[in-house]
């Protein structure tokens, strides 16, 4: 099933190979990385560089000259004028009903499979975890206004927020949470910029709940969507976006042992009901473990 899938994406992208190449040559805007070490923005940006590669060669790429925090980037997306015309997000209802997803999820779904990043103290008491009801006993930080934070505390989570990314990591060694989830595209990275501060990853689980990572665009700016898609439909059909996928995160996947871990499944009330689940094709799971 998954070849045939694989086959229509390919017939798809070469079908969008046929349509007008004369694509209007948009200036994109990007959010600018909310911090010099946040290494959260690098594989989108190569990934739509990639796209724009092959479906509008002539459009420029550069980064917002504001710093805008999550919320505030989706906001300026909002506005026809605003201080960018693309973005990338974990979805939800509320945020497609916003904004204009392009619904290939750029992470595989790597955002949903969350591991941990705690004190060595605390990781003694997460071996005895083994189902939700145990990882209720536990404090857990998010930024507040992440999806996750929702997600987390629809699942009768202690999540404890805060308004800026950088400040989490403090909280944790300072003990005002007990537990950061992370998703598998960000803690390698993470865990080594902040491995001076005690923090490590968790060998025992994994946090699952489906959800999509989507480049999101103004509503009014269906071309620039048709040109992104496009280029993604191409990515997928020659295969550079599975060879920018396994570059980037190849290691980090074999490193979280996934078939080692107890995975504890989560609910995703904001999941969008227009989320391509069944095109397998375009989602990641662990080896040995089969869609639900």
């Amino acid at each position: 099933m998954w070849l045939i899938r694989f086959l229509l994406l390919s017939v798809l992208a070469l079908f969008a190979a046929r349509v007008s190449s004369a694509a209007p040559a948009f200036d994109i805007v990007y959010p600018r990385p909310e911090s010099s070490s946040d290494p959260r923005s690098l594989y989108p940006e190569q990934l739509l560089r990639l796209a724009l590669e092959r479906s509008c060669p002539q459009c420029r790429m550069r980064p917002s000259s504001l710093l805008l925090m999550q919320n505030r980037a989706l906001t300026e997306l909002g506005r026809a004028d605003g201080e960018v015309n693309i973005a990338w997000s974990m979805t939800s209802i509320e945020r497609e009903q916003r904004l204009l997803p392009i619904r290939i999820p750029l992470d595989r779904g790597l955002l949903g499979w969350r591991i941990l990043l705690l004190m060595p103290a605390t990781e003694t008491r997460l071996a005895a975890v083994t189902g939700l009801a145990d990882l209720r006993r536990f404090s857990l930080g998010q930024e507040q206004d992440w999806p996750d934070t929702a997600i987390l505390r629809q699942n009768q989570l202690n999540v404890q927020a805060s308004a800026q990314y950088e400040t989490l990591f403090k909280m944790l060694v300072a003990g005002r949470f007990e537990l950061f989830p992370r998703s598998l595209i960000e803690i390698g990275q993470e865990a080594r910029l902040h491995a001076a501060e005690g923090m490590v990853i968790d060998r025992y689980i994994v946090m699952h709940y489906p959800t999509a990572f989507y480049f999101f665009v103004n509503r009014g700016n269906v071309a620039l969507a048709a040109t992104v898609r496009r280029g993604l439909l191409r990515t997928l059909a020659d295969g550079s976006f599975e060879a920018l996928f396994q570059k980037t995160f190849g290691a980090q996947l074999k490193a979280a042992r996934l078939e080692n871990r107890r995975v504890i499944e989560l609910a995703n009330p904001l999941l969008p009901t227009e989320t391509p689940v069944m095109q397998s094709v375009l989602w990641f799971r662990p080896r040995g473990r089969s869609a639900s």
